[in-house]
């Protein structure tokens, strides 16, 4: 099933130039994980994944995620990517799909909060469905509540990103300016570039 759902991932990536994974290896050992890439293609932008049926569904998101409640961040849901892209990180090269460097900027894991609402429970797959996925997210540099809010459909839907107003919430916060390094390796956006993409050349 999932080969079918990487189908469009696949057709993108010319995988004899691009260290990007193939995908069919990776698994989570049975947690639900999410990870956020930073990317600087063409725009820098953060890349949103949840795992759902083994596969990562994906959101470029620009501006990046909030703490902030008040602020609505553009999400726009892309091709769905495989597990084991969520330990990614390093240069795509030029004239491929995607073309620059990738970071992974927060990763954890998550638990659907849709799933504990009782007789109105909903799968992460009927949450896709509906438009509106509620998720808790356990990470180092995000915590808390996060919905999804899908306000055009499409070829590449548009989604609103959304802090939910709890402990996890901080207004003052602006994780992506003030935490802007690796979580997985500790490296700057420009450290990845240098060290990376020499292995590309």
């Amino acid at each position: 099933m999932s080969d079918k759902k990487l189908s469009s991932y696949r057709k993108k990536r010319n995988f004899s130039r691009t260290s990007e994974p193939r995908g069919g290896s990776g698994s989570s050992g049975g947690g639900r994980r999410f990870v956020i890439q930073k990317h600087d293609a063409s725009s820098l932008h953060y890349d949103f994944r949840l795992e759902v049926d083994g596969v990562l569904i994906s959101w470029a998101v620009p501006k990046g995620p909030s703490t902030d409640p008040s602020e609505k961040r553009l999400a726009i849901q892309t091709e769905d990517h495989p597990l084991d892209y969520a330990d990614f990180e390093g240069c795509i090269p030029s004239g491929e799909y995607g073309a620059g460097t990738v970071m992974v900027w927060e990763a954890g894991t998550y638990r659907n909060l849709r799933a504990e609402k009782g007789s109105k429970s909903r799968s992460m797959e009927k949450s896709l469905e509906d438009g509106l996925v509620e998720v808790w997210l356990e990470g180092e540099k995000l915590s808390g509540g996060y919905a999804l809010k899908r306000t055009q459909g499409g070829d590449k839907p548009q989604w609103l990103l959304i802090k939910m107003d709890d402990e996890g919430a901080d207004a003052r916060r602006n994780p992506v300016s003030t935490e802007p390094d690796s979580v997985k390796s500790g490296r700057s956006m420009a450290e990845i570039a240098e060290e990376e993409g020499e292995e590309d050349d």
